[in-house]
């Protein structure tokens, strides 16, 4: 996986992913970074100990420093579901995401740099595999079926990741979410292409031996260069995707909305215990 992927998988994670696993994903994140290195890096000895040892200075830089940032938006963002989202608060909840996930990739790409910069070409020609491979496999998931079908497993995405937030959706609450994936432009190929376009001048950077000059910046600013047709598809999900949140808040029982609230704030407290474990 991709520093890029890596690290905003993690982050969204944090936020997004069911309170339950939590702790238990974070206390092993670094072993499946370093295990999912491997289907990228080609390294031996001494430089596969390098990277172990970079990965985990990462984890505890984004334990000691980004944990504490996660939990205050999850508080703040459980204060904001308690009194009734706004669409000003959708965008606050974005802009964080983003914001927090942008030096994640800085620290992460530029801890990773230095050793990019010291790959032989047949490791380069290892990674350039094992990225097309990738390709292959997105292509296969992403693509699979016609526009109807795509749409359809989107809308059970969504569904089952707001039961796992809200509980069980009203028939009026899972209309709306079909509503959604109808509306929301399908993006597999632009993405696809956005992929390759990334990986290319990662490659061109390794090879040139810029890693250390140039990943950082570009790690931190992925959204550089991309597609304006893309970019114009992304946009609209997004907004359709506020339209649905917004809609959904509006629609919530009381319930509901304790349970959102409730599991925000759980998830505020198990970044803060994270955050002051000792590894």
């Amino acid at each position: 996986m991709s520093v890029r992927k890596v690290t905003v998988a993690l982050a969204l994670a944090l936020l997004v992913g069911a309170c339950s696993t939590l702790r238990l994903a974070y206390e092993h994140a670094d072993v499946y970074v370093k295990y999912r290195a491997g289907r990228y890096l080609d390294l031996k000895g001494a430089q596969d100990h390098e990277l172990a040892k970079r990965i985990d200075e990462f984890f505890a830089w984004h334990r000691a420093s980004a944990l504490p940032e996660y939990a205050r938006v999850a508080e703040q963002a459980a204060a904001r579901v308690e009194k009734g989202l706004s669409r000003e608060d959708l965008v606050w909840g974005y802009d964080s995401l983003v914001a927090h996930a942008r030096l994640s990739l800085h620290d992460a790409a530029r801890r990773i740099a230095p050793l990019l910069d010291r790959l032989t070409p047949e490791q380069v020609a290892y990674m350039e595999k094992a990225f097309a491979e990738d390709n292959r496999e997105l292509a296969k998931e992403s693509l699979r079926g016609s526009e109807e079908d795509r749409r359809k497993r989107r809308a059970k995405r969504v569904e089952e990741r707001l039961e796992d937030w809200v509980g069980n959706l009203s028939q009026a609450q899972v209309d709306r979410v079909r509503q959604y994936s109808a509306r929301a432009p399908l993006a597999g190929e632009m993405r696809e292409r956005e992929h390759r376009r990334l990986q290319g001048e990662v490659l061109r950077m390794v090879r040139a031996r810029q890693a250390q000059a140039l990943l950082p910046e570009r790690a931190a600013h992925w959204e550089r260069g991309r597609d304006p047709a893309y970019a114009r598809a992304l946009e609209a999900q997004r907004e359709e995707l506020f339209a649905l949140m917004l809609d959904l808040d509006r629609s919530l029982s009381p319930r509901q909305r304790a349970h959102v609230r409730e599991r925000l704030r759980r998830y505020a407290g198990d970044l803060v215990r994270l955050a002051q474990d000792e590894r």
